[in-house]
């Protein structure tokens, strides 16, 4: 079979494609610029790839998959039609994609790609599929030859659906992507109790006023934050890491800083348990993950500290700096600086009270462009939103010979930070300018 993807160098969708691969099946895909996404498909998974979309390329392909960005007008989703090529947008691909596969989904709000990459550290055998990078195996995507497979369960456009889990975890419910729930939180909550409802073990936070109450179905696993006691954050040859206990299961020590990663551990280690692993294995392939990339993701230690995080909702934010606070008491750095790329028109309106609350603490805060994501552009006073802080308001900022700068439209630095901790947020090309990338 040859199966062809519009928009793979997407971080969900080249995880379908790099998965399929792995079982054997040909793949190829188009995207509108070249990335190191596509470079990896190109080289290691041996597809062919199409740079920007051309109608061609969809040629000889028996089915072809899209993200949900391309819309009917797309070149080559345009040719499939006229090919009669079967056409799949990715949510319904997921259907026959994990049909046969025993899932372990991992869904919520925050932290899921952190759950999912620790699950898969945990299970050292199984297939990931993860929307992050894990740095223990480089890729977003593992694959074994078995049919245990740890997925990223997505709720922004309700594909957790057809993920056909036999576990799931969820880390927490809030709503967002609420554009797709057509702003209906009723519908909303119902999907997750949809998706409770397909799997035949759940782990969920119990801490989740909308988890604590969905105890009723079987074989469902809560627990509460006093479950997790003596939490101690340390440095291992300067790297952050988490020593916690859980229940009366004993000690675990990871990679990572904070409470939300103790809780993200308990929910893998617990799944773990409820699958039939035992507590030594899980204690000791825990000590094997190593983060992902761009989330605490620390991008350099010399001279100063420089942290890229794809923190994008307040939620997030806030945990990330609670722990980024840890870190820097740890090293004894005295100041931090926040730059702040915000993500979508929609997320900065409906969230806005709670990204300034979120920023509190921080010693300076620098504001780029809103990365617009697709959306139609809408004024948001985010100087004066964010007044409290004096904010910075930039163009970009870019990194180099160590040190972190902040741009106007002409490209002048405006300012200059060469000691301290800065730590970048968002999910835009944020991450590839704070890496000097672009």
């Amino acid at each position: 079979m040859h199966i062809h993807f519009i928009g793979i160098g997407g971080i969900g969708l080249s995880a379908l494609a790099k998965f399929l691969a792995g079982q054997g099946i040909k793949i190829s895909g188009s995207d509108i610029a070249k990335s190191e996404i596509t470079d990896d498909l190109a080289i290691n998974y041996g597809a062919q790839i199409t740079i920007p979309h051309h109608p061609d390329a969809v040629v000889g392909a028996d089915i072809v998959i899209h993200s949900a960005v391309i819309r009917p007008n797309n070149l080559e989703y345009k040719r499939a039609k006229e090919l009669g090529i079967k056409l799949l947008a990715r949510k319904e691909a997921l259907k026959f994609i994990l049909k046969d596969s025993k899932v372990y989904g991992v869904a919520g709000a925050h932290g899921k790609s952190t759950t999912s990459a620790i699950l898969a550290s945990i299970l050292q055998e199984s297939n990931a599929l993860i929307g992050a990078i894990s740095k223990e195996f480089g890729s977003n995507v593992r694959t074994f030859a078995n049919n245990e497979v740890v997925f990223e369960a997505d709720e922004s456009d309700a594909s957790f659906l057809n993920s056909n889990p036999y576990l799931a975890i969820v880390t927490n419910v809030e709503p967002e992507h609420m554009e797709y729930y057509e702003y209906d939180e009723s519908r909303f909550y119902q999907a997750y109790r949809d998706y409770l409802e397909l799997a035949k073990i759940r782990v969920l936070n119990g801490e989740d006023p909308f988890l604590a109450k969905q105890n009723d179905l079987e074989s469902t696993y809560l627990y509460p934050s006093q479950d997790i006691k003596n939490i101690e954050y340390t440095l291992v040859d300067n790297e952050p890491y988490t020593c916690f206990e859980l229940k009366d299961i004993g000690s675990f020590e990871l990679f990572g800083l904070g409470y939300h990663i103790a809780l993200d551990a308990s929910l893998a280690i617990l799944a773990a348990q409820a699958l039939g692993l035992d507590i030594e294995t899980i204690r000791e392939n825990l000590r094997k993950y190593k983060g992902i990339k761009k989330r605490f993701d620390v991008i350099q230690k010399n001279g100063m500290v420089v942290i890229d995080d794809y923190g994008h909702h307040p939620t997030e934010i806030k945990a990330t700096l609670e722990s980024i606070k840890e870190y820097a008491k740890l090293l004894g750095i005295k100041r931090i600086y926040a730059i702040w790329q915000p993500h979508k028109y929609s997320r900065t309106i409906d969230n806005l009270q709670g990204f300034v609350e979120c920023f509190e603490g921080v010693d300076e805060l620098a504001i780029l462009p809103i990365w617009a994501a697709g959306e139609v552009k809408v004024d948001i006073d985010l100087k004066g939103a964010f007044s409290r802080y004096q904010p910075i308001m930039a163009e970009r900022v870019t990194r180099k010979d160590n040190k972190v700068y902040l741009l106007d439209e002409k490209r002048e630095v405006i300012r200059k930070y060469k000691d301290g901790l800065v730590v970048a947020f968002g999910a835009g090309d944020i991450t590839y300018q704070i890496r000097g990338l672009k």
